[in-house]
């Protein structure tokens, strides 16, 4: 057990590192990529965010979104997130009430063992058509993700990632495999920070691969109220996918 301790421990340090030698909006906040861990059974955990990333002079923002969970079991987290968003490009801009992510997050593995512990589980989403169609020719359409999440989590250290399928229809759409990983370090008890690193194949015929990664973490102001932050950029395809992106939220539990 210690040394496979040790080695994760130095697995997750060179994950570090490769974040700092690099100089859409399936989420876990504040980051892309989410986790299989469940809310406790009956609490509510609500994200105020708001967000904006920038692309080749355009940009798009959620002003804001409301990521809504809530723990219907001690294994089961339900999820649904409105956000009104805005679009601009070098030409106009538009406002209106986005498409709708609707979730369910099952943990279906949960092992804990002294200061380690190991979690797997799904959390198949589904992006319902109540966005304007003003905002983009990709609004108003369904899609769904199908993902697998792992964690694992010793002492100060928290490493989630895994991979998963987007079902992206329509006309010159195609589906796409995303993957990514994450990783936090508790710098005190109130403070996290972290990194991830991602990549989604082209979602359509015409479409580009996006490789990127972000920056983040979060702040505990009291008990019940914690502030999530991230920053980060595309690395690959830079212009026409990720220039630059941030997310800021207030967390809310009950």
């Amino acid at each position: 057990m210690k040394l496979s301790m040790r080695i994760l421990k130095l697995f997750v340090l060179s994950t570090i590192a490769n974040f700092v030698s690099f100089n859409s909006a399936w989420a876990g906040p504040p980051f892309i990529t989410d986790d299989p861990e469940t809310l406790e059974y009956q609490h509510w955990e609500i994200n105020y965010a708001v967000s904006k990333s920038w692309r080749q002079g355009e940009s798009s923002a959620a002003t804001p979104s409301i990521d809504i969970n809530y723990g219907a079991s001690p294994n089961l987290q339900l999820h649904i997130q409105p956000r009104y968003s805005y679009e601009r490009s070098m030409t106009d801009s538009h406002f209106g009430i986005d498409d709708t992510e609707v979730g369910m997050k099952y943990r279906f593995l949960n092992i804990q063992h002294d200061n380690f512990s190991f979690m797997v589980g799904t959390y198949p989403m589904l992006q319902l058509p109540t966005g304007d169609a003003k905002l983009g020719p990709n609004r108003g359409k369904v899609q769904s993700f199908l993902p697998l999440w792992l964690q694992g989590n010793i002492d100060k250290w928290t490493m989630y990632g895994g991979m998963g399928y987007r079902i992206n229809p329509g006309s010159g759409n195609k589906n796409s495999v995303f993957f990514g990983m994450t990783t936090l370090y508790e710098v005190t008890q109130d403070f996290k920070l972290g990194g991830e690193i991602f990549h989604e194949s082209p979602n359509s015929i015409d479409g580009v691969a996006s490789t990127g990664f972000n920056l983040g973490g979060s702040y505990s102001l009291t008990h019940d109220y914690n502030v999530l932050f991230a920053a980060g950029k595309g690395l690959k395809n830079v212009s026409s996918t990720n220039e630059l992106s941030t997310y800021l939220a207030l967390q809310v539990l009950y």
